[in-house]
């Protein structure tokens, strides 16, 4: 069980609601409360930048 009482099977579930714009909401800053009450989470962003200069310059 997490600390909410929920399976951990069920707690791991990566979720967000319907119609949040993912890149505005994830990369918001969880406030002092919501990460005291344990409603915050890291978030890893990747971005693969590949440098491959085009044949023709």
């Amino acid at each position: 069980m997490d600390k909410k009482g929920k399976p951990l099977a069920e707690s791991k579930k990566p979720t967000i609601a319907n119609g949040i714009d993912n890149d505005e909401e994830l990369e918001a800053e969880a406030t002092d409360e919501e990460i005291r009450r344990g409603e915050s989470t890291t978030v890893t962003k990747l971005i693969y930048d590949e440098y491959d200069p085009s044949p023709n310059q």
